[in-house]
């Protein structure tokens, strides 16, 4: 059975920025869909409830997740029926124990961001614009993207979600993009999974869809999981 591929963005951001990549892989012949924590979200819990209430229970699945959507894959894959995951420049979770929702080293500058309330500012607001302009193609993405955004306070990224054992035997592999999530890239190698990067930012599967669909897919052909021409 050929599986369908869910494409998991970040509780941070939201759909738009796996669209692109979306219509590539579609027009290839996958079932394509994106599952997103599009409800309003406070911790992990939240996160994790609305990734389970998007993904369909009776479909054999590739996880494709993003960003900070890479910390739930533990949870979801002992959850639906997973075939393989392959992480895209995001975080990956260890083989057991807990998995920060922000990495320990970042919460200083988000605790200095936090208001009074405890929110931190949307994603994009985190930096300097003349750090975040280039990470989108053009403007209409950039405020499509920015749309979606979800405020979120600091105790989610504070928090930990626990690591269920076993995940981690099921298919992955990895695709970064340039040195950012270099850690987690080594990582996946350790593991011996199939792994690739691409230079380019965060955000390269809006400023190049058709190179990250041509790899995603490359990375899936090594995990040999069945494809519509198989």
């Amino acid at each position: 059975m050929v599986p369908s591929l869910a494409l998991l963005p970040s509780p941070l951001l939201g759909p738009s920025v796996w669209q692109p990549v979306a219509r590539i892989l579609a027009d290839r012949g996958w079932n394509t869909m994106i599952c997103a924590a599009t409800a309003p979200v406070r911790t992990g819990q939240d996160a994790l409830a609305a990734f389970l209430a998007a993904l369909p229970t009776e479909q054999d699945l590739v996880l494709v997740p993003h960003s900070n959507a890479g910390a739930y894959v533990p949870d979801l894959v002992m959850q639906r029926r997973v075939a393989a995951t392959v992480f895209v420049d995001a975080v990956l979770p260890p083989g057991h124990g807990l998995v920060p929702l922000a990495p320990p080293a970042f919460l200083d500058l988000l605790r200095a961001k936090a208001d009074d309330d405890g929110l931190v500012p949307v994603w994009t607001r985190w930096w300097d614009d003349a750090d975040v302009a280039p990470l989108f193609p053009d403007a209409q993405t950039r405020a499509r993207v920015e749309r979606e955004q979800q405020q979120l306070p600091l105790s989610y990224f504070e928090g930990m979600l626990p690591v269920p054992q076993g995940w981690d035997q099921r298919l992955g592999a990895y695709l970064a993009f340039g040195e950012t999530y270099a850690t987690e890239r080594e990582e996946a190698a350790r593991r011996r999974w199939p792994v690739t990067t691409l230079p380019g930012t965060h955000l390269h599967l809006l400023t190049d869809p058709d190179e990250v669909a041509i790899e995603l897919l490359a990375l899936i052909r090594q995990l040999d999981v069945n494809s519509p021409q198989s």
